[in-house]
């Protein structure tokens, strides 16, 4: 339970809170799974199931096929690289069809695209298993899940948790900063350009907003976003990525020449070798090493740490 890694226990009840107050009793929680994650093992660690239990949540998961099914799609849209990268087909959960959406991202930053936030939130739920075949383009995969979900969803919303942001190599070893900030925004390149502002990155420097701004899919250009609530205009955390041992190991097989080996190294089992290694470096080294230290000290800390404890 990194903090400012992952979606905070109050952030999601402040939602379900919000929704009921206008009559929303139809809510239900989605979660998806990578090739390193376990979401059961997750919900628990980060308190999720203390409010699915509190307000009746249902909770289902895209990998499960009693929750739904995944099914070929053809988008209305030009897709840039999703085509491309499967070629069999773009395949998405049945159930996210016609229905509203509710992103529930953190402020942080991320080794391959910066910053992440709402916009790489859809990256889990739209993609399966084998989304990572998609890092070598994943800024071209972000603008494309966004059409896609313009096209699918009825309503799409986001609502960031800020109030410990994630400083350095994200999305997992962060270095937690109290920003004390929740955004909001229902035009999910603004949200991110925002928050990337409020980080000390030009939003238009990342390939991902840029994109998504040229393509008229939300403003990414800070002058054109409204900003409703306490001025923000002149936040700057500072913020730096820098480098991890598994951002080396991505931009050397991601990005650099060896990338033309992805196949072998990510279509076939020996993917099963990098899952193993990064389980290693980033559970049982940086975590023990690190995180947990991080994780007591701002539980002690922080009134957001004691918040947590709270739940």
């Amino acid at each position: 339970p990194m903090p400012g890694a992952n979606s905070t226990p109050w952030q999601l009840e402040g939602v379900v809170l919000a929704l009921k107050d206008e009559g929303m009793n139809d809510i239900v929680s989605v979660e998806n799974k990578t090739v390193v994650t376990r979401p059961k093992y997750g919900e628990k660690q980060n308190k999720y199931d203390i409010v699915y239990e509190k307000y009746n949540i249902p909770v289902l998961y895209n990998f499960e096929p009693k929750d739904m099914s995944w099914i070929e799609y053809t988008p209305k849209s030009k897709l840039t690289v999703l085509p491309k990268i499967f070629p069999e087909g773009v395949k998405l959960p049945d159930y996210f069809f016609g229905k509203n959406i509710i992103q529930l991202p953190t402020m942080k930053c991320h080794i391959y695209t910066t910053t992440t936030g709402a916009m790489k939130n859809a990256f889990g739920g739209l993609l399966n298993v084998k989304r990572h075949y998609t890092h070598s383009w994943i800024h071209e995969t972000l603008v494309d899940l966004l059409k896609i979900q313009k096209e699918i969803h009825t309503g799409l919303f986001a609502l960031m948790d800020g109030t410990t942001a994630g400083n350095g190599p994200g999305p997992r070893t962060l270095i937690p900063v109290k920003a004390d900030y929740i955004l909001a925004s229902e035009d999910q390149v603004a949200i991110d350009a925002v928050a990337a502002k409020m980080m000390g990155f030009n939003p238009m420097d990342l390939k991902y907003i840029r994109l998504a701004d040229e393509e008229g899919l939300g403003n990414g250009r800070p002058e054109n976003i409204e900003l409703v609530g306490d001025d923000v205009s002149g936040v700057n955390l500072q913020f730096h990525v820098g480098d991890n041992f598994a951002s080396r190991v991505g931009d050397l097989l991601w990005f650099s020449p060896l990338k033309v080996f992805q196949k072998l190294f990510f279509h076939t089992p020996l993917v099963k070798v990098f899952v193993a290694a990064s389980d290693t470096y980033h559970d049982k080294h940086w975590w023990k090493k690190h995180g947990v230290r991080i994780f007591e000290e701002w539980k002690k800390e922080s009134p957001w740490g004691r918040l947590w404890e709270s739940y």
